[in-house]
């Protein structure tokens, strides 16, 4: 038996082979379609033709002997590798002589993602943090700004340090009086006003950037970005595209004292939901494997999304609801909700019960 065994095994291992050599030659092909659409001005993503291939995928489930999810799952991975072959190939023909950059905070995990991020669009990133002190390290490294003896040979500067530090670098970098543009990506503007208007009067250009992804985010995939307005739309946007030339940036222009209200809902209700489902779970006194073991299929979406946000650093999370002026309307609408919610559940009001989720269901995306 066990031999017997062993030679499928082997036979299905010389399928793989053959696998993965049609799977490199897919992908050679969808970059050859690639490059045909950027020619043609036309864009990576095509709703039509996925789906066509995907529909082809689920009616092979029944000759293949499995389900249509399956197959499904196979074939949106296998879209997701082509789509990201001609994102990077795309960026890397529009790579070009890039500018010298500095990156206060490149120790930490966005900072890393910066200097990839415009490494890959052909920038020369300098990285700058404290963490890394006088010891070894890269010749593109240094641990303060007093190791630099030119802060103005940079052609921009980023700022990507804690919420909470980030109004000292940024008034550090004002003493500077540089010509140059300083680029802060907190996610939380409010307590930067001071600091930004020091920058300003001290003459040097601003601009105000908050990246809606994390540093785990694929730079071949499109790039949410929302730039908080300081002074003037088109000025800092023009400043802004001519250096993060990336072909699939989505750079969303929002007035300064509107960013924080958005991201308290955006931001602020998504993480305390997450972090509410979790602290309620720890109260009931059950035991978590015996619930991981007779999970629902919701119970364990909403356990995902609520553990991706628990082992996320518990300071950050602080600083982005305690620095969020406007805190206080989204925990008022959420204490509301749930009386509401609950209340209508009390009373045996179905009928106001459906009301206020068919309410809900119209405030969410992707309808």
């Amino acid at each position: 038996m066990s031999t017997d065994i062993e030679h499928l095994r082997q036979e299905i291992a010389g399928l793989d082979l053959e696998l993965l050599e049609n799977l490199r030659r897919r992908f050679e092909l969808a970059a050859q379609v690639g490059t045909l659409k950027a020619k043609d001005g036309q864009p990576v993503v095509v709703r039509e033709v996925q789906e066509r291939v995907l529909q082809r995928a689920r009616e092979a489930a029944k000759t293949c002997e499995t389900s249509p999810e399956v197959m499904e799952a196979i074939f949106a991975a296998i879209i997701r590798g082509s789509i990201e072959r001609q994102y990077r190939d795309r960026l890397e023909a529009g790579a070009r002589a890039g500018r010298k950059i500095l990156i206060i905070g490149a120790a930490g995990a966005m900072g890393k993602w910066l200097c990839h991020f415009l490494g890959s669009m052909g920038h020369n990133p300098v990285g700058l943090d404290t963490a890394w002190g006088k010891g070894a390290r890269n010749k593109n490294h240094c641990a303060s700004l007093e190791e630099i003896p030119d802060l103005a040979a940079f052609d921009a500067v980023f700022v990507s340090v804690p919420l909470e530090t980030t109004p000292n670098v940024l008034s550090a970098l004002a003493e500077a009086s540089l010509p140059i543009p300083v680029i802060e990506i907190a996610s939380i503007k409010d307590h930067l006003k001071e600091a930004l208007a020091a920058l300003r009067h001290a003459g040097t250009p601003v601009l105000s950037l908050h990246p809606m992804f994390g540093p785990g985010k694929n730079i071949f995939e499109p790039l949410t970005v929302v730039h908080a307005v300081v002074n003037n739309e088109a000025a800092e946007r023009a400043r802004i595209l001519d250096l993060l030339a990336h072909p699939y940036l989505d750079l969303v222009s929002l007035p300064f004292d509107h960013h924080d209200r958005v991201m308290g809902w955006l931001l602020g209700l998504a993480h305390l939901t997450g972090m509410l489902f979790a602290s309620a779970l720890s109260r009931s006194g059950l035991d978590p494997k015996e619930m991981e073991r007779v999970a629902s299929t919701t119970f364990a979406r909403q356990a995902s999304t609520a553990r991706s946000i628990l082992e996320e650093d518990p300071q950050l999370y602080f600083a982005i609801q305690h620095l969020n002026p406007f805190r206080g309307e989204v925990y008022s609408a959420l204490t509301a909700a749930l009386g509401d919610l609950t209340g209508a559940v009390e009373r045996d009001d179905s009928k106001a019960f459906a009301e206020i989720i068919k309410g809900a269901a119209s405030m969410l995306p992707g309808k």
